[in-house]
């Protein structure tokens, strides 16, 4: 094969890799689950404990 012909496949090779990896990148950041669920799963996590939890009294203080 001719070297030009050789270099222009390898150009087109480069190329159509990069754009896979591209495309795998992308991907794998969408099918994280991110910051923001695992925050919301946290904050239901305290608010049920909460409910969970009996009241604690509350002591009247003498000075009042």
């Amino acid at each position: 094969m001719h070297p030009e012909t050789l270099l222009a496949l390898h150009r087109a090779h480069a190329t159509d890799l990069r754009a896979e990896a591209d495309a795998h990148r992308l991907a794998q950041q969408a099918a994280r689950p991110g910051e923001l669920r695992t925050r919301l799963g946290w904050t239901l996590v305290e608010v049920g404990l909460r409910l969970a939890t009996p009241p604690r009294p509350v002591l009247a203080h003498p000075g009042l």
